[in-house]
């Protein structure tokens, strides 16, 4: 139900009903309704506010195949957000992913090298 997956959202990003319901700009009372199923036809005006405060896309409340557990971290999140304002296309992301592969290839293998030398300082 969509109700139930916008309590376990709003609860997996730390909100309480009253400051989630504020920054939605509806009651505590209406988005108490909407999580107990108690209304169980908001609009899509009102879905879509949640899924913005919620920062989630309105098809993971109406969505059956969603999987609220597969949610990203609001870090992750802020992190595509950051991507995109900068001007970031999706069709860079491959490059960059194998820019950031290198960088931890490449810092592994510092890592075994102290070690390595550190070991041989010992003998």
């Amino acid at each position: 139900m969509i109700g139930e997956k916008i309590k376990k959202i709003r609860k997996s990003r730390g909100l309480t009903l009253s400051e989630c319901a504020k920054r939605a700009n509806i009651s505590k009372s209406y988005l108490s309704n909407i999580e107990r199923n108690l209304n169980q036809n908001p609009s899509l005006q009102i879905i879509e506010r949640l899924a913005g405060v919620l920062n989630v896309e309105v098809n993971t409340f109406i969505s059956e195949e969603s999987r609220i557990g597969q949610i990203p971290e609001t870090k992750w999140l802020q992190f595509v957000k950051d991507l995109k304002q900068s001007g970031v296309k999706t069709n860079d992301l491959q490059a960059f992913k194998t820019v950031i592969e290198f960088a931890k290839w490449q810092q592994e293998n510092l890592d075994k090298n102290d070690k390595a030398g550190d070991e041989d300082e010992k003998s």
